[in-house]
């Protein structure tokens, strides 16, 4: 089993709606322990993504995740578009001229674009950040590589869920939430949330 190139822009497609539905509560949780912005940045990187998807549904899957990036990184303000511009542009460099992926490339490319954003925001398990939700996603999908790539996207988003809550005890350590310091304890993490949302799309897309 694999997911096709147009398993990936439906990913996409998907993603810019979860983010605008899901703006208002991405906001509140921002609001408890940041700028208040980020399901605004979110909705509205995704939906400048989503705008370009078009023009780039019928490249290759590095090149659509390529132009991900670029779009996020220039219609994104504060960290999140940084962060996941570098994640989406760093994801595409495994998988220029693939058309399809199996679970194991899927994993690599995923693994790549994390360690993009652990290399551009220097963030580790444990600082309260969107790292969490990705290596409880990474850690999933590396015990899982010899099952069905949707079953092993689907128990990775159980554990997913499960590193996002795991934000909510946490101090955080980057970012303006660490301004709050024990403060920040009790707030689920706005990034753990938002990358919890974009994975579980993805799931979604490779059941099409």
């Amino acid at each position: 089993m694999t997911i096709t190139k147009q398993q990936i822009v439906q990913w996409l497609e998907l993603s810019a709606e979860i983010f605008k539905n899901e703006q208002d509560f991405l906001t509140d949780l921002d609001r408890e322990i940041g700028d208040a912005d980020h399901g605004l940045n979110m909705n509205r990187g995704f939906k400048k993504v989503k705008e370009k998807l078009p023009s780039v549904a019928d490249k290759d899957i590095g090149t659509i995740l390529k132009t991900t990036g670029m779009t996020l990184l220039s219609s994104i303000g504060g960290a999140s578009g940084p962060l996941y511009g570098t994640f989406f542009i760093r994801s595409a460099a495994s998988v220029m001229a693939k058309e399809e992926l199996n679970l194991t490339e899927l994993t690599k490319m995923l693994q790549d674009g994390v360690d993009g954003i652990v290399q551009r925001g220097k963030a580790e398990v444990g600082d309260k950040t969107m790292v969490d939700t990705w290596n409880g996603i990474l850690a999933s999908l590396n015990t899982n590589q010899d099952i069905t790539l949707y079953d092993a996207l689907d128990g990775a988003v159980t554990d997913a869920e499960k590193a996002m809550k795991g934000t909510i005890p946490l101090q955080a350590r980057k970012g303006r939430a660490s301004y709050l310091g024990e403060r920040s304890i009790g707030h689920q993490d706005p990034g753990a949330t938002s990358t919890y949302l974009l994975f579980s799309a993805l799931r979604s897309a490779s059941a099409q």
